[in-house]
This record gives structure tokens, C-alpha cells and sequence, in this order.
């Protein structure tokens, strides 16, 4: 087959599975370990209701007897375990992207599982911010143990993190430019530019200049503030509040995305997410809580909830228009958000046919 005619496939598409890394006592959740697990277990069950779960982990045993504990025995059918060290839980960022096959109906040919590629990418812990040697190895873990039934395309020399691209499966990639600008240097943003576009086969990037979270560790991860949706749509995060830090940025945010067009030229339709109210940490810094940093799973989205009912309310309400017919699966977030991240950020999904 042609190896560019291959497409990153939006998140939506159906999947065969969703990876989780599971937290432990030598990661920065031990703190609160306890809490960060019952979070897991949650995530967990929810998943594998609907889709295998690929669970990596440093201790498999006490990983299964946890889970015996939530999950039915159907379900637990469908969690497989990988045992590999582990830095932190991160999945979206150090887990493989995957690639299938461009054809007319390539979602229901039964070659397309052999035909995918994965895309192993360098991380670096966020631009060296954390340790993340052992994270940098879990993708390759999962490929060798024969989790993932494709063949494997390292990308070594260019850093990418899953978290700072969506993609609408038609060939447009979307990312940030902050991000994109502190990684890979000293490439200029046209390098980076062309790099995306030859290494995820996209036609073209959309660049986002604005929208960036408070407590981010990420340096602006587009899927904190803005995500792609069925039918030419597309998610952003908004605040109206002009006595909140983030106001002018967001603002400034939503005037870009009423330019945006689609590749046909058409404006893309637009759905509003409230912006959280400000969530601290003990120490006071302010956590990065975004509705943003929804997972979508078979025929359903999981939504990060802060314990704030009007707007966990309106975010469900946005989701379920923007995503019809899919059901909306609240889950807490806030203790997810202690580490500055959310529930996309912990998971990484493989479309249908691509995992064992």
C-alpha cells in the first residue's frame, strides 16, 4: 500500500480499545494514591463496559484484584494487562498514535487491523519538565508483548505528544502554537508545519494561538481548550468572566475559532464550554480544569466534572449536542487535576481492529 495514503482517524471513529497506565506509589500521585486508584477503577469500569482495556502497569497482580472488586465478569474479559516501569500516567502523551489505511471504506475492511501503523514519537516529559525515560519505552512495551496488531513506525527524532493534536479524519491535524513552537527546535513553524503533515500524512495543520490554562504543565495542549466534533464541528473553551486571569486570552480565542474553515471552505459549527470556576491547590497555585479533556469511547463521551453542578451541567448539555446519540458518562475529575491534567489526558484509544 502506499504509505501516504494513510489517515490519523478522528477519536469518534470506532475503537478496539482504550490504554490506561496505571498510577503507583513511586509516581507523584502517592500523595493521594487511594483517591487517584478509586478514579482509575471508575475510568476503568466505564471503558470496558463499552471496549477492551489495555492496562499498563508495574504490578499486574494488585492491579487485577483491585479491578475484581468494580468490574463484572464480562468485563474484566476485556482488560488485558502489560507489565513495564513506569514514570507517571499519562497515557495520551506517551502512548502510540495510529494510523489506518485511506480506502473507500477502509472502516469496514477486515485488512485494515494488519494494515495500520502505529507511530511511536518521542517524549520528553513535556520539554524535559519531568523525568520520562521509562514512559518514553511503554508504547514500544505494549507493541512487543503483542497488544497492538500493527506494525510499529518509530519517529525518534521529533517529539509529539498526543495530547497536542486532534484530528477530524479527513486529513486536517489541529495543534497549538505554543506547544508546537517549544518542541522540536530549532525548527522554525513551517518546518514543524511540514514535519506534522509528512509524519501524520495530513493534508494540512490548523494552528490555534490562544486559549492557554493556568497550571498547565504542557505548554498549551489543544486538548484543554478546543476539540474536534462529527459534522464539521468543533468544541472550545470560553470565559466571560473579565475578572478571571484567563479572560482577554480566551477571548481572543474565540474570535480565532469564528474564522476557522473547513477544508471544503465552509465555517465549521461551534459549540461553547464553560470555563470551570478556579479550583486551587493547598498551596494556592490554580489547577487546570477544563470540560475540554472529554474522552470519547463507543457511544459514548466521558466528561470531567469538578463538583460544580451548573456547569457540569451545561458541559454535558454542549457534549450532547455536539456528539447526538452518544451517551454523556460524568466522572470526577478533581482529583485528576491535582497532577494538572484530566480524563484525555490519561487514556489513549486504538481504533477498531488495531489491538489484539
Amino acid at each position: 500500500m502506499d504509505e501516504t495514503n494513510y489517515i490519523l482517524p478522528a477519536e469518534w471513529y470506532p475503537q478496539s480499545a482504550i490504554q490506561l497506565t496505571w498510577p503507583h506509589e513511586g509516581t507523584d500521585w502517592n500523595p493521594y494514591l487511594e483517591e487517584i486508584t478509586d478514579t482509575f477503577v471508575q475510568l476503568a469500569s466505564v471503558i470496558a463496559q463499552r471496549e477492551r482495556l489495555v492496562i499498563a502497569t508495574q504490578d499486574p497482580d494488585a492491579v487485577k484484584q483491585r479491578l475484581m472488586f468494580a468490574l463484572s465478569k464480562n468485563a474484566m474479559r476485556r482488560v488485558s494487562f502489560c507489565q513495564c516501569a513506569i514514570d507517571d500516567t499519562w497515557a495520551r502523551d506517551h502512548g502510540a498514535l495510529t494510523l489506518l489505511p485511506l480506502t473507500e471504506n477502509y472502516l469496514k475492511s477486515t485488512e485494515r487491523g494488519s494494515q495500520a501503523i502505529s507511530l511511536k514519537f518521542q517524549f520528553n516529559g513535556w520539554g524535559g519538565k519531568f523525568p520520562a525515560d521509562n514512559d518514553n519505552l511503554i508504547a514500544l512495551h505494549l507493541y512487543e508483548e503483542g497488544h497492538l496488531a500493527h506494525r510499529l513506525e518509530q519517529h525518534t527524532d521529533f517529539v509529539l505528544e498526543g495530547g497536542a493534536i486532534e484530528s477530524d479524519g479527513r486529513g486536517t491535524i489541529m495543534t497549538t502554537t505554543q506547544c508546537q513552537m517549544r518542541r522540536n527546535q530549532p525548527r522554525s513553524r513551517q518546518q514543524i508545519e511540514e514535519e506534522l503533515k509528512k509524519r501524520l500524512r495530513a493534508k494540512r495543520i490548523i494552528w490555534i494561538d490562544h486559549g492557554h490554562l493556568s497550571g498547565d504543565d504542557t505548554d498549551g495542549h489543544i486538548d484543554t481548550i478546543v476539540r474536534m466534533a462529527p459534522r464539521g464541528s468543533m468544541l472550545y473553551t470560553y470565559c466571560d468572566d473579565p475578572a478571571d486571569e484567563h479572560y482577554a486570552d480566551f477571548q481572543a480565542l474565540e474570535q480565532q475559532m469564528k474564522t476557522l474553515q473547513r477544508a471544503d471552505g465552509k465555517p465549521y459549527r461551534l459549540y461553547r464550554l464553560p470555563l470551570p470556576d478556579a479550583i486551587y491547590e493547598t498551596d494556592g497555585h490554580r489547577l487546570p480544569a477544563t470540560y475540554a479533556n472529554f474522552l470519547i469511547v463507543n457511544r459514548g463521551v466521558i466528561l470531567p466534572t469538578y463538583n460544580q453542578p451548573a456547569k457540569d451541567n451545561e458541559a454535558a448539555r454542549v457534549l450532547s449536542a455536539a456528539f447526538p446519540h452518544y451517551d454523556i458518562l460524568p466522572i470526577d475529575a478533581r482529583t485528576i487535576i491535582r497532577q494538572h491534567g484530566s480524563i484525555h489526558c490519561l487514556t489513549m484509544q486504538f481504533p477498531k481492529g488495531t489491538a489484539k
